[in-house]
């Protein structure tokens, strides 16, 4: 167990949409928009307690949630084998030194 010093991995804060703002980072004044202060600008509070994260944090926070998202999309790009064609994509270990082996 590690005792001091900085934490090996980033630890993910839970985000919400600011209530003040509805997610939007702007509230309407009387006039024009006005940046909303119970979140910094950014839409997004911490779930837990509806605090605004500091913006250092709140950078890293959210680039840890968009290569979330990204890895997610790219998945969902890559098209997966799906019946019988499945069993000719994927290696199933029963050929010769292990390669692949369709038993056609």
């Amino acid at each position: 167990m590690k005792r001091h010093g900085p934490a090996f991995k980033k630890a993910i804060i839970e985000l919400t949409q600011c209530p003040a703002c509805r997610g939007k980072a702007v509230i309407k004044g009387v006039f024009h928009d006005l940046a909303c202060v119970q979140c910094n600008a950014s839409g997004w509070v911490v779930a837990s307690t509806g605090e605004a994260l500091p913006v250092d944090e709140l950078v890293t926070q959210l680039s840890l949630r968009l290569q979330a998202a990204q890895r997610q999309i790219n998945e969902l790009k890559q098209p997966r084998a799906t019946g019988p064609e499945a069993i000719y994509q994927d290696n199933n270990r029963r050929g010769a030194g292990g390669s692949n082996s369709t038993l056609d």
